[in-house]
């Protein structure tokens, strides 16, 4: 049995986490946490998820709740992510980390804590997502140069990073496969006489509106035809499955850094 703590415990996210964690066989949630302050600190976590009480109250310190547990899953943002990294890393804990936004430094920040112990890190959970990239990357290898590509990606109005992480390890992913520096060739700004699109590019275009969980599509436009890849999120519930996948495939992994083709078995 794999003993799990969930960040963000009262938010739309975590509560997912731990309606879905006990619906799993070989996960058990004993922890829960928030940020001091939160109103929802004392209560019982599965009460606030809306599952039924756990016996497991909502608390500010990590390193409480982490006391008997083997994992956490964070869903939260790149500074908080990295301070629990820490955490886990000192107390040997392993983790599971669906945070967007993380900068390169960051990211190696995260890599540097994973000597210490296993994380699964990855922009998007999305068991269906994670096939994307497999298929961007084999279709990026076998149509090559002659097809330009532009990444369009389309989430609701509260999100606050951007482009989504998503976008970014899809544009990565076909970037790596055609030879290309994403950093070099992703272009994420035209406007006014700004010239010709260069063979190389990468655009990188962004829609923020209303309610969209998220959907991204990935264009491949050469002479004549078109290939478009594209994948919708229809409930946050898919971030969550894919999360709790990764815990249960995390046990007893040695430490390292972990993404989702991984986990899948995509690799």
């Amino acid at each position: 049995m794999t003993k799990v703590v969930i960040t963000g415990a009262a938010g739309r996210m975590g509560g997912r986490i731990i309606t879905l964690a006990t619906e799993t066989d070989g996960l058990e949630v004993t922890g829960a946490v928030e940020m001091a302050g939160h109103p929802k600190i004392g209560q019982d976590a599965g009460y606030v998820a809306g599952c039924g009480d756990l016996g497991v109250r909502i608390v500010d310190s990590l390193e409480e709740a982490l006391k008997e547990a083997d994992l956490l899953i964070d869903f939260t943002f790149p500074q908080v992510s990295l301070r629990n990294a820490e955490i886990c890393a000192r107390l040997g804990k392993a983790m599971v980390v669906g945070s967007t936004g993380f900068t390169p430094h960051e990211r190696q920040q995260l890599e540097d804590f994973s000597q210490q112990t296993p994380i699964v890190f990855a922009p998007n959970m999305s068991v269906g997502v994670n096939v994307c990239f497999k298929l961007l990357k084999d279709l990026a290898k076998t149509l090559g140069d002659e097809f330009d590509v532009e990444i369009v990606e389309l989430h609701h109005n509260k999100k606050k990073d951007s482009p989504s992480g998503t976008a970014v390890r899809m544009g990565e992913v076909v970037a790596e496969a055609l030879d290309r520096d994403y950093n070099q060739v992703a272009n994420y700004h035209r406007e006014g006489m700004c010239g010709e699109r260069t063979g190389n590019e990468i655009g990188m275009q962004t829609v923020r509106g209303g309610d969209i969980v998220g959907e991204h599509t990935v264009y491949f436009i050469g002479m004549g035809e078109r290939i478009e890849l594209t994948h919708r999120a229809m409930s946050r519930d898919m971030f969550a499955r894919g999360a709790i996948r990764a815990a249960g495939w995390l046990k007893d992994k040695p430490a390292g850094i972990y993404d989702m083709q991984a986990v899948l078995g995509l690799d």
